[in-house]
């Protein structure tokens, strides 16, 4: 066993041994790059090739603009898709009516979406709300059968109620916990991360998963195919499978336009032996634990749930992983078979996911359900602010009636252009009598909303398009559990070393700012 785990640990050593020289002039990044530009070339080769027939061409795009522009007015998406694509399609009709096309029949989005539809039909029959928990939820308030309702009956998301939760207003809280309960782990271990990269957050835990490899523990690692170009080894999975862990790479990022690309896995689960699960916003890297500063103080929450509500966190991992690996199995093997009653206070507890397949905005209904219920306050973490009409209007509607509606958004954002187009909402929604106030200490990147002392959400959702409609996520809601109080809690801590932004204070955001963040906001469905 000594060997076994040294070889290990010299895998980890000489994956950290390339020169920055090396990782930057002979990365795969490099060949991406030129393979991309390539594609950018010969397309526009072509089109210089065919300009002598111009007029034809300029013809037959305004009618393909007008068919499509027909066509998209009549589909059901959202006003702001359809507003852009309308501008694009007007202003470049060639490239617009390409680009839409593509995106509209794309193979490999297609695909996606049939192997969702697969796994999710093959895990259908392992999840359902407990007949004790439908007759509890008969004598509570009409709020959470409603949203009980909806979740079970649009995506088979099931309420449980014998489920302990524990909230983290810290990375740093949810890193030492984390390890705590991997260290117990004595049957497997699944994990599912947006990003994963050395450092002293990572290889921490990775020690101890290669304990339990040791230990005769199934370990499964799960992370985004967009960790092969910014933070692991294009290789990684193998040096992983090398170490007796299995792994996928969910939408491994390749040289070709394919609009898969697009919809990225930005969940993280934590799933040990289907007992204990984790979910929120905090990464396996070490900004997320301040151990490495980026933006000043990173600011992120989680959640831990102990008994039968991780059977849906461990049903969420091992969708993708089918679907990835395209392959079936006993999910049951994995799941609570026998429940036993867990010690705490407990409420209704609800794990739920959201994808770009079930064109159901599951994330965003749930979001706004919450705010137009609310009746006395509505709290929100969120670290962007891009949002459509719908959620606009809905905080707005909250603010007029009179509930308290406050948000907290960075002071110092990690995505500026983000950031500029969210403080272009700053004057209606100031104007409304909504409370923003903007995290001094750095960047906030937490996923929170807590209405009522009833119910919240912690979770990877952002109040974003690209969390919204694009990405993978998932999050937890919670209703009359015990945790609802640390979220107003922390709401609170967390304000006390926030600034209020005030009426005027949008005119003293330089002109050049407030400037892109409008031109950009126009583009931001497509960003």
């Amino acid at each position: 066993m000594e060997e076994k785990t040294t070889t290990r640990v010299r895998e980890k050593v000489k994956m950290r041994g390339k020169s920055f020289f090396a990782k930057v002039f002979f990365s795969r990044n490099i060949i991406f790059l030129t393979m991309v530009c390539a594609q950018i070339w010969f397309l526009i080769a072509a089109l210089l090739y065919l300009s002598s027939y111009s007029v034809y061409i300029m013809a037959g795009s305004y009618v393909m603009s007008f068919a499509c522009i027909v066509y998209m007015v009549n589909c059901k998406i959202k006003p702001e898709f359809k507003l852009v694509w309308i501008l694009l399609m007007s202003v470049v009709p060639i490239v617009g009516v390409a680009i839409y096309i593509f995106v509209l029949v794309n193979p490999g989005s297609a695909g996606l979406k049939k192997g969702i539809r697969r796994v999710k039909a093959e895990s259908r029959g392992y999840l359902a709300t407990k007949p004790e928990t439908r007759e509890a939820l008969l004598q509570e308030d009409v709020n959470i059968r409603q949203m009980s309702h909806f979740l079970e009956c649009n995506d088979n998301y099931p309420t449980y109620h014998n489920t302990v939760t524990k909230y983290y207003p810290s990375g740093e809280s949810k890193w030492e916990d984390l390890l705590i309960e991997l260290k117990k782990a004595e049957k497997f271990i699944f994990l599912e991360y947006f990003i994963i990269e050395s450092g002293a957050m990572w290889d921490s835990v990775l020690d101890v998963l290669l304990q339990k490899v040791d230990e005769g523990v199934e370990v499964r690692v799960l992370y985004d195919g967009s960790n092969m170009v910014q933070h692991l080894p294009y290789n990684y999975r193998s040096k992983l499978e090398k170490m007796g862990i299995k792994a996928v790479v969910y939408a491994p990022i390749i040289p070709l336009l394919s609009t898969k690309q697009n919809n990225r896995d930005h969940r993280k689960i934590v799933v040990i032996d289907g007992k204990v699960g984790f979910t929120g916003g905090i990464n396996l890297s070490d900004e997320y634990v301040n151990r490495k500063t980026l933006f000043g103080r990173w600011k992120d929450v989680g959640i831990k749930v102990t008994g039968d509500a991780v059977d849906t966190l461990t049903v969420l991992f091992l969708q993708i992983w089918n679907e990835e690996r395209k392959t079936s199995e006993d999910y049951s093997v994995y799941l609570n078979k026998v429940t036993e009653p867990v010690e705490g206070e407990k409420g209704y507890v609800i794990p739920y996911g959201d994808d770009a397949t079930n064109g159901k905005d599951i994330a965003e209904y749930v979001y706004l359900d919450i705010i137009n219920k609310a009746k006395r306050y509505v709290h929100i973490m969120t670290p962007y602010l891009v949002i459509d009409n719908d959620m606009r209007d809905a905080l707005i509607f909250a603010a007029q009636r009179g509930v308290d509606v406050s948000l907290i958004i960075p002071h110092i954002p990690d995505k500026k252009m983000a950031w500029y187009i969210a403080r272009t909402e700053y004057p209606v929604l100031v104007a409304a009598g909504i409370h923003i106030y903007e995290y001094t200490p750095g960047f906030i990147h937490a996923k929170m909303f807590v209405a009522d002392g009833e119910c919240g959400v912690v979770g990877t959702i952002n109040l974003d398009y690209r969390s919204l409609y694009h990405h993978f996520e998932c999050a937890v809601y919670v209703y009359h559990d015990p945790i609802i109080d640390e979220l107003e809690k922390d709401f609170q801590d967390t304000i006390a070393v926030s600034q209020h932004v005030e009426p005027g204070d949008y005119k003293k955001i330089p002109a050049h700012q407030r400037a892109l963040g409008r031109v950009m906001k126009i583009w931001s469905p497509l960003l």
